[in-house]
Order: structure tokens, then C-alpha cells, then sequence
């Protein structure tokens, strides 16, 4: 393994959601240079706490932390340098084959490997399932909420996927809220506001997407997003915190240490 000093690290995050954007943060909190991917058309859903809408926006800041969208690798290092995180549009991370990072992280949340490998990096790390640790990545890290959430795997997958959101609050399944129709998708609410059970959340075609439970909104597509019938679309959070809806989430926090200590077991030697 190459010796170098940490601050000289590069990073590359495939994916800016939330989990994604968690990593980010507390890597660069950390002294890491980051590069993070996106698609064209994000649909993060707790979009007040995602990295990708710096590609809608132009930029988004999430807990003092900035990053900015970029159209090509030339602008990434000028990026770093009025510290700010680049995010370049580019699903299939082809930006891997000419910046050469040293850290790889998958962070596309995707269930499925979509075309990540070890000889992407020095280091490359699988969030979730769909990854084999010394198979397709060199480390797994564990998603799933309870005991082993940001557990590091040396060998063999996380969990599987078993479709239904960890428990929030005593509610799992009913925090999320799906698409009622397929078609133009119409907020009523924005993130952060209070909503009962039953209340219309959002409109799709005439229909109403109705929360079913009480809490408050942490999460929405965006105005205009075309979506699918049964299309996650919304996540109630039912302890209520308006401020937590604008904070990176616990899980996320865990992840962005696990993969910390996954970059740091692995140079720091």
C-alpha cells in the first residue's frame, strides 16, 4: 500500500444522497480531498441534507460544508481550493480512470453493485448490500439500523436487503411516503413542516399522497420530479424535531465514521 501523507488522500464518492453526503462531510471534515458523482436527475428525497442538489442549484451547504457542481475534472482541484466538495455529473464514475483516486467509496445505495471493483482504487469500499468484501471491494460496510450499523466486513456482504426501512420512532414502513399515480409530482408541504396522519402531503395527477403518520416532513421530491405509481416520494419522521430534518441523520453520521475508520486501518500504518 503506497505511503503518503492522509491530508493528500483523494476521495471519490460514487452517489451524493444522504448517506452518501455524510460520508463526504465527515471525511472532509477530516482533511480528505473529496470528489463526489451524481446522476442528471437526482431524486433525493431528504434533498435538505443531500449533496445533490448542488447539481439542480448549482451548489448546496449542509452543516458549513459546500458543495458545488462541476462539469468536467478539470475543475475539481480549483474546487478543492476554494473548499468547496466537487460534484460532477457522471453515472458510471468514468472520472475514476483519469483522477486515479486513492479511496473509492460506493455510496449509490443501489441494493446491487453497478459496476464498482477493486481495481478502482487502493481502496475500495461497498456500502450495503450488493458487495462482497475481497470479492468486487476491499471493505463492506453494514447499513441496516441495529447492533452492527457501520460494522466493517473484511470478508463477505452486509445484511441483504430486506425492503423495509429501519424502525424510526416505532414506525419502519409507514414513514415512507409512495407515489399514489404515476405522473408530475406536486409538494403541498415543504421539509420541516407538520403533518397529521392523513394529511396531503403531496398531489400526482389529481391524486393525493396522504402521510400515514403524524410527524414532520424530512424528506420530499422536488416540485415537478416525474414519478412512478409506488415511487418513494416522502419520509415522515415521527419523532417530530424540525431541526433534525436539516442535520446529517445518525445513520449517516455512522457511516461517515466506519468509512473513516476503513481509510484510516488502511494508510495509517
Amino acid at each position: 500500500m503506497e505511503q503518503l501523507p492522509l491530508k493528500e488522500l483523494v476521495v471519490l464518492i460514487r452517489g451524493a444522497g444522504d448517506l452518501a453526503t455524510g460520508v463526504a462531510h465527515r471525511l472532509w471534515r477530516s482533511g480528505f480531498q473529496v470528489c463526489m458523482t451524481e446522476v442528471p436527475h437526482p431524486l433525493a428525497i431528504r434533498r435538505a441534507v443531500c449533496f445533490s442538489e448542488a447539481v439542480h442549484d448549482g451548489e448546496k451547504t449542509v452543516e458549513d460544508v459546500t458543495a458545488k457542481h462541476v462539469i468536467d475534472v478539470e475543475a475539481v482541484r480549483p474546487t478543492w481550493k476554494k473548499g468547496k466538495i466537487p460534484v460532477l455529473v457522471d453515472p458510471q464514475a468514468e472520472i475514476r480512470k483519469t483522477m486515479r483516486p486513492h479511496v473509492l467509496v460506493d455510496a449509490i445505495m443501489a441494493k446491487k453493485n453497478l459496476g464498482t471493483t477493486m481495481s478502482d482504487a487502493q481502496l475500495v469500499i461497498g456500502l450495503g448490500p450488493g458487495f462482497s468484501a475481497g470479492g468486487d471491494v476491499h471493505l463492506v460496510i453494514e447499513t441496516n439500523r441495529g447492533h452492527d450499523l457501520g460494522r466493517l466486513i473484511r470478508v463477505g456482504s452486509a445484511e441483504p436487503d430486506t425492503g423495509v426501512p429501519g424502525p424510526v420512532g416505532g414506525y419502519a414502513a409507514e414513514r415512507v411516503l409512495r407515489a399514489p399515480e404515476s405522473g408530475r409530482f406536486d409538494p403541498l408541504h415543504e421539509i420541516g413542516d407538520a403533518v397529521k396522519t392523513g394529511d396531503p402531503v403531496a398531489m400526482v395527477e389529481g391524486v393525493a399522497m396522504r402521510s400515514r403518520i403524524s410527524g414532520v416532513l424530512r424528506g420530499i421530491l422536488r416540485p415537478g420530479t416525474p414519478v412512478e405509481k409506488g415511487m418513494k416520494s416522502g419520509d415522515v419522521d415521527p419523532r417530530g424535531k424540525r431541526e433534525a430534518c436539516f442535520t446529517i441523520s445518525d445513520k449517516a453520521r455512522a457511516l461517515g465514521g466506519a468509512v473513516l475508520e476503513g481509510i484510516l486501518a488502511t494508510f495509517n500504518r
